[in-house]
């Protein structure tokens, strides 16, 4: 018997449990412990303060992580657990306390002059030397402990609320889908999955169908995105950040060298993915340009399709050929119960892979409909388990990673998978894989670089008031139009309205870290593929410091310089060596 249902038991049995009613109370008391303490500083030493500041901090990590999981996972398979969304406020208002203590630790250490003195004369300190200075760099964008306290508070009613309030609303959607001739409803995850159906009716019947299903919650997700982004806007100017993407950098611990070299690298890139979308739309039938329920229709031959069973082993073969472990995590992952598998009513659409370093263990959830699609998005967030395995030797605050370099290890898993899958495929099967991985590329490529445009300009324009439904999908419709050109002939106005990453208050611009991720794992995978078995350790080790540096100290771990633009150029002519490739192997299709 499949085991697709992931167990929970681990973290916690129930609500009720002996286990989560001590851990609240001990959260509580530990967190009002450290404020009493903080409060306390200025009459004890600078080195034993940091060095108990830190201590504490991870043992509070330890335990809010494993409450607030808990209930997100809860919630995220049921949308209709009431009991979970109670709990999973109760347990952020909790957390939230923290921010006064952190305000209170940050202007501490922002007074300390000396503070590389102290941190070179403790050892536990010195392990956690990249977090005290970011600290110190990061005071000068933190508010009074009061302030802090406040909004923490306030945001649990605003920002938080906005974003369940979305989550609710797109997960309980019911959709009506006319297919054979009948009418029925499916949720909104099920309807996007038909974007990779091999019938061309369906695609566009699926297309159309969510356009007029998110066009009946486009009014109140504007109301959420406005009150979510007029939040984000009037915090920064608060803080004193140049701007939300000023912070966004600065938070992801990313240098405006290295971002400014990407994109400019992914601009460049744009007339090529436009060549391959014109050769699609020329093998579907379209003049010179895609609709957009098309972006996905599979080409070649797509008779594949994998049970959840075959998806499983052929992960773990293709795992095994990079290093054993790997394929040992991912046959570890499988049969003990970390998995949500299939699509249901009331489950999050989409995917996503919760790491609790607490219990050294990870939860994914998937929606898996048996495409080859759906087993690479399965080892996509097998990649964020085994980022999360290397790092359990390691403690929770230097287990924390920034944005961008959150979807290198899972993109590098769909490197591995791809990669060799088109050697043991036909030829027709492995121009579909081609044709799909390019698909992909393009996603994570064209497309992202259309949502974060979108999202720069939302925030622009949000500066003058908040923004209509309609206003919002006229800027996704001009953002798209950036991207894709005259290619893409019938747009995708809602995408503001299905995509999560858009509702979170704490991580603003989540687009632009995935084509980040997408083109440093491509140009690790290049370097392993170079240096073969030698790179194996070399990755787990850039894996285990992502904690604990900047993305460009991470990069030169592996001996890349991620601040010019040749690193970028190459990762992407990889793409165009496949764009090339796809279109001298269609010839005969047009």
């Amino acid at each position: 018997m499949e085991n697709t249902l992931w167990n929970l038991n681990n973290i916690y049995e129930s609500f009720d449990s002996e286990k989560f009613k001590n851990n609240i109370k001990t959260l509580k008391e530990k967190i009002k412990s450290l404020y009493v303490y903080i409060s306390s500083a200025d009459a004890l030493s600078k080195s034993e303060v940091i060095k108990n500041y830190i201590k504490q901090t991870n043992d509070i990590l330890e335990i809010s992580s494993m409450l607030s999981e808990y209930a997100l996972l809860r919630l995220s398979s049921n949308s209709y657990d009431n009991e979970a969304m109670k709990y999973y406020d109760i347990i952020n208002n909790i957390i939230s306390d923290m921010e006064k203590i952190k305000a209170l630790f940050t202007s501490y250490i922002k007074n300390i002059n000396n503070i590389e003195e102290i941190i070179n004369s403790n050892k536990y300190i010195k392990e956690h030397e990249f977090f005290i200075n970011e600290i110190k760099k990061k005071s000068l964008y933190t508010l009074t402990e009061q302030e802090e306290a406040v909004y923490s508070k306030m945001r649990s009613t605003g920002s938080v609320s906005w974003e369940k309030l979305w989550e609710n609303i797109t997960s309980s959607l019911k959709c009506k889908f006319i297919e054979n001739g009948t009418e029925k409803s499916v949720p909104l995850s099920e309807l996007r999955n038909m974007a990779y159906s091999d019938n061309s009716q369906t695609r566009k019947n699926a297309y159309f169908s969510e356009i007029e299903s998110l066009s009946s919650i486009a009014p109140q997700a504007a109301f959420a995105l406005n009150a979510i982004k007029g939040e984000v806007i009037n915090m920064c100017k608060i803080r004193g950040y140049k701007s939300p993407l000023n912070m966004t950098l600065i938070d992801s611990r990313i240098s405006e060298a290295t971002f400014s070299a990407m994109i400019s690298a992914i601009k460049n890139s744009l007339p090529y993915f436009r060549k391959y979308f014109k050769r699609k739309a020329e093998i579907l039938g379209h003049k010179n340009s895609l609709p957009f329920y098309d972006l996905f229709a599979p080409i070649g031959e797509n008779s594949v399709k994998f049970s959840y069973k075959e998806a499983q082993d052929f992960i773990i073969k293709n795992f095994s050929s990079f290093c054993p472990d790997m394929g040992e995590f991912a046959e570890k992952a499988f049969n003990s119960g970390w998995i949500d598998v299939y699509p249901r009513d009331g489950k999050t659409g989409g995917a996503f892979c919760s790491n609790i370093h607490s219990i050294g263990e990870s939860r994914i959830l998937i929606n898996f409909t048996g495409s080859f699609n759906d087993v690479v998005t399965l080892a996509h967030e097998l990649g964020h388990a085994y980022h999360g395995e290397q790092l359990n030797n390691e403690t929770p605050i230097n287990s924390d990673y920034p944005m961008p370099i959150a979807e290198t290890a899972s993109t590098f898993c769909e490197c591995i998978i791809k990669n060799n899958a088109v050697s043991a495929l036909n030829p027709n099967m492995a121009l579909t894989l081609i044709e799909n991985d390019i698909s992909d590329n393009a996603q994570i490529i064209v497309d992202i670089l259309s949502r974060f445009i979108f999202e720069d300009q939302l925030f622009k324009a949000r500066e003058e008031g908040p923004l209509s439904a309609d206003e919002l999908c006229s800027i996704m419709e001009e953002a798209q139009e950036k991207t894709y050109g005259d290619v893409l002939s019938v747009k995708h106005k809602y995408m503001w309205v299905c995509k999560p990453h858009y509702y979170d208050a704490m991580f603003n611009y989540y687009n632009f870290p995935y084509a980040f991720g997408l083109l440093f794992a491509k140009g690790l995978y290049g370097l392993y593929k170079r240096e073969g078995n030698v790179f194996v350790e070399k990755y787990k080790k850039l894996l285990s410091i992502t904690g604990k540096a900047n993305i460009e100290n991470i990069a030169l771990t592996a001996g890349i310089d991620i601040t010019k633009p040749e690193f970028w150029k190459e990762s992407i002519n990889g793409i165009k060596t496949d764009i090339d490739k796809f279109i001298s192997l269609t010839e005969n299709l047009i």
